[in-house]
């Protein structure tokens, strides 16, 4: 499961995160202070280190979490272009302030001084994006290793469950924090998900980003029904018989399915028809169409 076309087409801001977080950790690694980014009751309220806030936002403490961190932030990439990089620019601040300031409550609670109760790194932008991925993202497929049952959507889920138990007590917290940042996102208090950032900053993003090879402008949401077809053509050739009948009708289920993942419910049809009513198929169909 991949999360739509490779690369970051239509994921700029995506791309700049992951590139920051990968240096900011490099960087304190290099200069052996990864372990002391952690946030604690002393460091905040007492050392007024707040220059921590700003690091733990994006460096992790150690390369594995690195990379089980950046895996995630690369796959919930999907989100940015279902709602555009202007919004999913809200959802990452609004994800980020709202874990920190559950932390900072929760170490306000504990005043415990003595050790870093939360570990350094992403965590709540990372499992904030775990709320739309369990609730917006269908299962599509199901297999069977040894016995034990799988969906496509297990890999995420157990490198989310990696990295939430990846320093024990330091990393359930802010997992848990983000957690319950996204929900408030999902529910949309102050209207958080109708508020949009100034386009000049999301042009920034862009800039500053190492190019992607070939990426065009992104497509309105309206005219990705007459994007499809290029495409969609591509894939059903590579996924179905030539002799298989040229149109199946979707399912409603299939097409709220898509509606629900923002996308709109005549160009979720034709991309179901293109995909012979496969949600999985259709969404990369979608998505590839956005990018175009």
């Amino acid at each position: 499961m991949n999360g739509g076309p490779s690369g970051f087409n239509n994921a700029p801001v995506t791309r700049a995160f992951i590139i920051a977080s990968a240096l900011f950790t490099v960087f304190f690694g290099i200069q052996g202070r990864s372990s002391k980014l952690g946030l604690s009751y002393l460091d905040i309220f007492g050392k007024l280190q707040l220059w921590k806030l700003i690091v733990s936002a994006f460096a992790f403490s150690s390369i594995p979490e690195l990379m089980f961190g950046l895996y995630l932030l690369y796959y919930f990439r999907v989100f940015e272009r279902q709602i555009g990089s202007n919004k999913y620019s809200v959802f990452i601040l609004f994800s980020i302030i709202v874990a920190l300031l559950f932390e900072f409550l929760t170490l306000t609670l504990l005043k415990d001084s003595a050790v870093n109760l939360v570990t350094t790194g992403p965590y709540g932008l990372i499992f904030a994006s775990f709320v739309p991925f369990i609730f917006d993202i269908p299962v599509s497929t199901w297999f069977r290793v040894f016995g034990v049952r799988f969906s496509n959507k297990s890999f995420i889920y157990l490198a989310g469950l990696q990295l939430l138990l990846s320093s024990w007590k330091r990393s359930i917290l802010p997992g848990l924090c983000g957690i319950l940042a996204g929900s408030l996102y999902r529910l949309n208090v102050f209207h958080i998900r109708k508020t949009k950032l100034p386009e000049f900053i999301i042009s920034f993003f862009s800039r500053i980003s190492w190019p992607t090879t070939g990426s065009p402008p992104s497509a309105p949401a309206r005219s990705i029904v007459r994007n499809i077809p290029s495409y969609a053509s591509l894939q059903v050739e590579r996924n179905y018989p030539s002799s298989m009948p040229s149109a199946i009708e979707p399912s409603e289920d299939s097409i709220a399915t898509l509606v629900s993942m923002g996308f709109d419910r005549d160009s979720a049809r034709q991309a179901l028809v293109q995909a012979r009513n496969d949600v999985n198929v259709a969404t990369n169909i979608l998505l590839e169409a956005q990018s175009h």
